[in-house]
């Protein structure tokens, strides 16, 4: 191969690298089963929300409350998940964690469980809709909701301590199961998780 002029060589020359860098950074996809444990960063993640919720639910109903709300009442009990705070240092989607805990409450069999404040929303403009346009034997009648007798709330915190290039991560995840007739807290439930990093020539 022969080039006219130089510049036409480095022309060549930049192409050739700007291909090069192009495939080079192309990325490689694994596919992994979904509950693997994949812990690349240190940071909160989808295993860490998942056996997190596991554990705290667990605890939360072998706790004498449960049975004694349900022998005073003849029923389970109706729970709604509040609001869980991210208090952390770092980005943590609450909502993937909320979604654990409610997935965990309503496998258990052991409890109702009533939509939360925006689901329910959704549901009542539907009603609302229904009076409108839905057949009088099909609609659903406004006042009808079944009402939740406990909320479940709580926050996520982080303590950092970091040297060099080392650093140790403690999450602390405190749940509050809250009796909605008088504010009375039933179980107060904590998880610590304690992670260790290590990347050694960078700064924290």
């Amino acid at each position: 191969m022969s080039f006219s002029t130089p510049s036409t060589f480095i022309k060549m020359l930049v192409l050739i690298l700007a291909c090069s860098a192009i495939f080079a950074c192309k990325p490689s996809v694994t596919r992994v089963d979904s509950t693997a444990v994949t812990d690349l960063s240190g940071n909160w993640n989808d295993t860490d929300s998942r056996l997190v919720a596991q554990e705290m639910v667990q605890d939360m109903l072998s706790r004498n409350w449960l049975p004694g709300f349900s022998n005073k009442k003849g029923r389970p009990p109706t729970v709604i998940v509040g609001s869980v705070r991210n208090l952390s240092h770092e980005h943590i989607n609450t909502r993937t964690f909320i979604a654990d805990i409610e997935r965990e409450l309503i496998n258990s069999g052991e409890i109702n469980f009533v939509a939360s404040a925006g689901e329910r929303e959704d549901v009542r403009s539907e009603r609302r809709d229904m009076d409108l346009n839905a057949s009088e034997n099909t609609r659903k009648e406004m006042g009808q909701e079944t009402g939740a007798d406990f909320m479940l709330n709580g926050s996520i915190n982080t303590i950092v301590d970091a040297i060099s290039g080392e650093q140790a991560r403690f999450y602390q995840v405190d749940l509050n199961l809250i009796d909605l007739a008088n504010n009375r807290k039933l179980w107060v439930g904590q998880k610590k998780i304690k992670k260790t990093i290590e990347k050694s020539g960078l700064r924290w």
